[in-house]
């Protein structure tokens, strides 16, 4: 059959076949390509047509927008360098306001750096918004101007330029202001917290130093267990006064404790150095409650024949509310708020202030040494001992010191501008103001001579009366005794020689060991007792030494261990 085809159209066949099947085949192609072309116009008008439905006009138009700009950035080649340079620009605006503001936080407002880096950000901002440079900004399809982007570079450029150069000068000033800076901000925060930890160290200090140690605790539980237990042994009732108790030819010391054990070491120091022990008399007074105590251990052992006295404060009938100040403070009602209601306008961070909240000041065995010419009236001289010291020496000898007529004999603590009477009282107070000398020195209680002759001449116990009660509110001075004293022997003291009291081995570590070997009388005053597991080390033989512990009370007490 294709032979008779052949046959019958000839070689002009042939031609016509072989036109015929390529068009064909190029038709083949091309259909599916129409196809395709309507079927995306017809969805892309369909997707619009949609959203035009809804109300969204708006967002045809971003969506319309995008797809141009998408077009332009295709088929325009200077859009991506467009973009390279407006990052650049956008890069070194970030980091002038960065460093701007690093200034700023280095308090250097005032400095050329904060306006520099500021006017820095502020010329790209403006940069950006120049009228002429609008166009490249524009988000039609349009091509960019290659004339403007090259301006644009160019001037982009010159800024970056300048911001690196005054960036690489600013860095190390700045690197090193905010290392400053940042150092600065430690150690205040360290100096907060040292401040902190410094209050509450001698808080916790002060805690410990008023604490009753166990073994102190036992030691006067079994003495009081001995007392009930043998009652005629150690009581003085019905007793006659022995004659050395009111012999002014003797030695007489005025010894007023609560402290078992520290004031047997002062009466064992001051018999063990005295020469004559025998002619030494020494008045312990304690209070009701370790008056027992107290007998007790006086009685245990002979104290090389010195003579000793011990009472309670309740025996002297006329220490009443009635007479003393002191008594007569603690029964108002709010002086006894202020020491024992645990309320929030009484509490206190301020360790210095808790000291002062403690009613140990207003105790009256504190305040008993501004009452010797009445308790002893019989004598003419006495030396007033805190329980806190140790005798080191034999103390005879200030007996016989011309007083030259004054009341107090005692070592004066002043050096430079420390320890004058301005620290001890309100001078903003026109009373103080008018009658004291704010430079005037400072003495210290610990070992004072009194002159009992002296002190009723200058009606001492009557001026301390009228101080003590002008302070009831506490606007003359902090409390204590040593204040009053102040005020009371304020033109009748005089000063003894320092190597007759050191003082500070409570506080001071630095006291030299010469200086201690020197003195006749060694005082343990501020928190760390020697008493105390606190206390200081190099410092606490001094003490450890007069203490019996050969006692049977002591060693079932466990006492220095």
């Amino acid at each position: 059959m294709v032979y008779s085809l052949t046959a019958r159209f000839g070689t002009g066949g042939n031609k016509s076949f072989g036109f015929s099947f390529r068009v064909l085949v190029s038709a083949t192609f091309i259909a599916p390509c129409i196809f395709f072309t309507f079927s995306f116009l017809f969805t892309s008008h369909s997707y619009f047509t949609d959203h035009h439905d809804i109300g969204s006009d708006s967002g045809a138009h971003e969506f319309e927008s995008i797809r141009r700009s998408m077009l332009a950035l295709k088929t325009d080649p200077l859009k991506p360098r467009f973009n390279r340079i407006l990052k650049q620009t956008e890069d070194l605006r970030s980091l002038a306001l960065v460093y701007a503001s690093y200034a700023r936080k280095l308090k250097l407002e005032s400095s050329k750096l904060v306006r520099v880096f500021t006017e820095l950000s502020m010329n790209f901002s403006e940069l950006i918004i120049r009228p002429q440079y609008r166009t490249l900004f524009s988000s039609d399809a349009s091509p960019v101007n290659e004339s403007v982007l090259r301006q644009l570079e160019k001037e982009v450029k010159e800024r970056i330029k300048v911001s690196h150069q005054v960036i690489g000068k600013a860095k190390e000033s700045l690197d090193n202001q905010l290392k400053i800076q940042k150092l600065k901000d430690t150690i205040f925060a360290v100096n907060e917290q040292l401040t902190k930890e410094k209050k509450q160290g001698a808080f916790s200090s002060l805690i410990a130093a008023k604490s009753i140690p166990k073994s102190l605790h036992c030691l006067a539980m079994r003495l009081m267990e001995e007392r009930i237990a043998h009652p005629e042994k150690y009581s003085d009732e019905g007793k006659p006064t022995p004659p050395e108790f009111e012999d002014p030819n003797l030695h007489h010391y005025a010894i007023f404790s609560d402290n078992v054990i520290a004031a047997s070491v002062v009466v064992n120091s001051a018999t063990k150095n005295a020469k004559e022990p025998w002619k030494h008399v020494f008045h312990v007074v304690t209070d009701k409650l370790n008056l027992g105590a107290m007998q007790v251990m006086f009685k245990l052992k002979d104290y090389n024949g010195a003579h000793i006295e011990v009472k309670a404060v309740e025996d002297y009938k006329f220490l009443n509310s009635s007479y003393v100040p002191v008594l007569r403070q603690l029964e108002s009602a709010k002086l006894q708020r202020f020491y024992f209601e645990n309320k929030l306008e009484n509490a206190t961070k301020d360790a210095t202030n808790m000291k002062f909240r403690n009613p140990k000041y207003l105790s009256i065995l504190n305040h008993l040494r501004f009452y010797l010419p009445e308790m002893y009236p019989k004598l003419h001289r006495i030396l007033f001992l805190d329980d806190d010291i140790v005798v080191q020496k034999d103390l005879t000898g200030l007996w016989k010191i011309d007083m030259d007529g004054k009341v107090n004999g005692a070592v004066e603590t002043c050096f430079g501008s420390f320890h004058r009477y301005a620290q001890y009282m309100n001078f903003s107070h026109p009373l103080i103001k008018a009658k004291f000398n704010p430079k005037a020195c400072a003495w210290a209680y610990g070992m004072n001579f009194f002159d009992l002759d002296a002190w009723r001449r200058e009606k001492c116990t009557e001026e301390y009366h009228y101080w003590q009660n002008l302070n009831e509110n506490r606007t003359l001075w902090k409390l204590g005794t040593l204040p009053p004293g102040l005020f009371t022997y304020y033109s009748t003291t005089k000063p003894l020689d320092k190597s007759w009291h050191v003082l500070g081995l409570g506080y001071n570590p630095s006291i030299s060991m010469n200086e201690i070997r020197n003195a006749a009388v060694v005082h343990f005053n501020g928190n760390m007792k020697p008493w105390l597991d606190i206390a200081m080390s190099q410092f606490k033989p001094l003490w450890t030494k007069f203490v019996d512990y050969e006692l049977e009370f002591v060693q079932a007490c466990n006492f220095g261990i």
